[in-house]
């Protein structure tokens, strides 16, 4: 029996709730670009999390919310959409052609995220994931020209295919909003927490840049 959009979306953040109490801040550079996938994500909205949470945490979440859209999705697309459907089932033939697909198989705190660190000015990379990829992408033969009207009734079925894709993700921002409560209190259990301890360091060695015990000054050294 197919799961209701209330379950999957239930389902869903209980996943995260488990993953979120391993999540720890990130020691690396951050990244120049935006997260596509989080920015001004209505799904982020609907569950409590802000811009003064940190982007990991929005991601995983924000990741497990768009894979039930996307299934919902392709479910509708399969029974009501067939020229998406074949467009879709030559394109994934060719993607399982590929002999390094480094995106597929990824949890989801990492799925859509870029594959390689933004590069440092004057230390190229020898090589990248991402252009491993793009080599073995360029071997495998691209699929057959569409005609103008199978362009126009593609394009079409498309349309459909976001106006479905619209009206599921209204559907799971608005269950979303019922589990506000628990997704915030666990951020300000476990992550929370750990943000201030980091401002904490960082006030600490602002005050202290050089010297970890700084001269206490005048009038407060022993006689």
């Amino acid at each position: 029996m197919e799961r209701s959009i209330e379950t999957q979306v239930s389902q869903a953040v209980d996943a995260w709730l488990r993953w979120l109490p391993r999540w720890e801040p990130a020691t690396h550079r951050g990244r120049v670009a935006p997260c596509r996938r989080c920015i001004g994500s209505p799904v982020l909205s609907a569950a409590g999390l802000g811009a003064d949470v940190p982007h990991g945490v929005q991601h995983g979440l924000s990741t497990r919310v768009k894979t039930i859209v996307d299934h919902a999705v392709a479910e509708y697309t399969a029974r009501n959409l067939p020229l998406l459907q074949t467009e879709l089932d030559q394109q994934a033939a060719r993607n399982r052609a590929r002999s390094y697909r480094p995106t597929e198989g990824l949890e989801p705190e990492f799925d859509g995220l870029p594959m390689d660190p933004d590069p440092v000015p004057g230390a190229p990379f020898l090589f990248t994931i991402g252009g491993l990829a793009e080599e073995v992408d360029a071997a495998i033969p691209a699929l057959p020209p569409l005609s103008d009207e199978a362009k126009a009734a593609l394009r079409q079925e498309i349309g459909l295919a976001d106006d479905y894709a619209n009206m599921i993700g209204r559907e799971v921002c608005a269950v979303l909003l019922h589990h506000r409560l628990r997704i915030q209190a666990a951020v300000a259990q476990y992550v929370e927490p750990q943000i201030a301890a980091m401002l904490e360091e960082l006030t600490r060695s602002l005050d202290a840049p050089f010297d970890p015990n700084p001269d206490p000054g005048p009038g407060l050294t022993e006689p």
